[in-house]
């Protein structure tokens, strides 16, 4: 799954918006889960970009909420 970039994001609907950060986390939780069991995660700079992606949605949501 790609970064979203935060131009990318903006043109997003809200459902689309929505969508894409159940997935983010959704893999967040599974790279989490990986690393709990004991193995090495495969690109541990994933989680990350994953978690900023994530902030960068929620920000983005944020703003069109206060329009």
């Amino acid at each position: 799954m790609a970064i979203l970039r935060t131009k990318e994001i903006r043109k997003m609907t809200e459902t689309e918006m929505e969508k894409k950060m159940k997935e983010m986390r959704l893999e967040l939780s599974k790279k989490r889960a990986q690393i709990i069991v004991g193995g090495a995660p495969e690109n541990a700079g994933r989680i990350r970009e994953i978690k900023k992606t994530i902030a960068r949605i929620k920000t983005v949501m944020n703003e069109k909420d206060e329009k």
